[in-house]
């Protein structure tokens, strides 16, 4: 730790990043590639192969703006949880340098989040504009925050840990209980009660929980506070929050590393580098730090302290399971990279951008190319399943290692039995017919 904690410091490329998204402007990089084409909105589907080529370049910003807009959630997230675990483990001492560690990744993260905005904002502004900002279809509501919808509305980061909280009598009676039973539960460990947490209860704000980014998808946020809990109480179970943070990082990896290959093909050869690309390179460079503590905490740590009880097994298995069912349990045909099956949420994204000043697409002609791309087997859904079986790789190398965790998330089972193009075209072709149903019903 103390050798990561160094070398991040020594090698730390914030100012970078920085400068790059100040700097950003669209109509320079607009007719470059930021990657290879595969990582592209609807890659390898029937309409894909339609598109013309500024119609390709502009799927291709679109991912990295989606991506990353994503990513800058998820970061957000990261700052607060390291708050959160760096209080337990500050009060049981002997862990400075690597609260130190966490304290400047927090710093770093609220560089690379400034970087994705700016440069995701104007991107989206110039290739679709103000047209498709909002939602009429479904209407405005917490769940419209879990999708990738998000790509194409700006929202500050902070909303997402400062908004619906749930004001009703039950909402905070609910949460109140939930916090009391995690307590009850880690009485003997409320020497380690995280000094973050303890500022909150005093000024009596709520727990952050996200609504969005990967910490919104695992569960809802009334759960998340209850997990919360327990990651700022129990030692053991602040290391056991570095495996979802792994997770994080791992998700990343398996869609960054190929701009940092597209990165050095480009630079090898003396041309343009986008600064999209630059982002992603430099960005990994600092992540690869953030991973490796991840890592180290999640696999090695946890074993400096007690063994777990069966109580923090079972919340630690559970925990694990939900990342499994609701970020890793399938596969999309539209968006390489996707671990999880395409929702009604995601068809809505892609109907406002096949009727976005992108392809100007009457409602019929976008509902006949959306069934071909989410119903029909092609091209995509075997570059989906390229990353997934990538990504579970990095899954299993270190789940497989932590003995306190069940079988079924050691192994990735569930993971796993979502790497099936026909399960996922089968889950689409109801869920489609609904969406569609839907578009009808309102046009009508």
């Amino acid at each position: 730790m103390e050798k990561t904690y160094q070398n991040n410091k020594d090698s730390d490329y914030t100012e970078k990043l920085k400068e790059l998204g100040q700097e950003f402007n669209y109509a320079k990089n607009s007719n470059y590639y930021w990657s290879k084409p595969d990582l592209s909105l609807l890659y390898g589907t029937p309409l894909y192969d339609a598109a013309s080529d500024s119609q390709k370049l502009a799927l291709n910003h679109l991912y990295w703006v989606g991506n990353y807009n994503h990513t800058a959630v998820s970061e957000a997230s990261t700052s607060i949880y390291n708050m959160v675990t760096s209080g337990v483990f500050r009060a049981v001492g002997g862990y400075e340098t690597l609260c130190d560690e966490l304290d400047f990744e927090t710093e770093q993260e609220s560089y690379h989040i400034r970087t994705f905005q700016k440069i995701g904002y104007k991107s989206k502004m110039a290739i679709v504009g103000k047209t498709i900002l909002g939602n009429s279809l479904y209407g405005k509501t917490a769940k419209d925050n879990n999708s990738w919808l998000n790509l194409l509305i700006p929202q500050p980061v902070r909303e997402y840990f400062t908004s619906s909280q749930g004001s009703s009598p039950f909402s905070i009676q609910r949460d109140n209980t939930l916090s009391a039973i995690a307590k009850t539960m880690l009485s003997n460990k409320k020497q380690y009660y995280s000094q973050y947490l303890r500022n909150l209860e005093e000024k009596g704000e709520p727990i952050p929980a996200p609504a969005d980014g990967l910490a919104g998808r695992i569960a809802p946020r009334h759960w998340l506070r209850f997990f919360t809990v327990h990651w700022g109480m129990s030692p053991f179970m602040a290391c056991q929050y570095y495996s979802l943070r792994y997770t994080a990082n791992a998700i990343l990896k398996n869609q960054e590393y190929p701009y940092v290959r597209y990165y050095r093909e480009l630079e090898q050869k003396g041309e343009y580098i986008p600064a999209p690309t630059a982002v992603s390179y430099y960005h990994l460079l600092d992540e690869a730090f953030h991973t490796t503590i991840s890592q180290t905490i999640a696999r090695d740590m946890y074993k400096d302290f007690p063994k777990p009880t069966a109580y923090e097994k079972f919340i630690s298995g559970s925990i694990v399971y939900q990342i499994q069912r609701n970020l890793l349990s399938g596969l999309s045909g539209v968006l390489p990279g996707r671990c999880v099956y395409d929702d009604q949420m995601l068809m809505l994204f892609y109907y406002k951008l096949l009727k976005s000043p992108l392809f100007e697409m009457e409602t019929k002609e976008a509902l006949d190319w959306m069934e071909k791309c989410f119903c029909q087997e092609h091209e995509g859904y075997q570059t989906g399943l390229k990353y997934h079986q990538s990504l579970l790789e990095l899954m299993r190398r270190l789940f497989n290692r932590l003995d306190y965790q069940w079988a079924v998330n050691r192994n990735m089972g569930i993971m796993a039995a979502g790497a099936s193009i026909d399960k996922a075209i089968q889950n689409n072709i109801p869920v489609f017919k609904e969406f569609k149903k839907s578009v009808l019903a309102q046009d009508s």
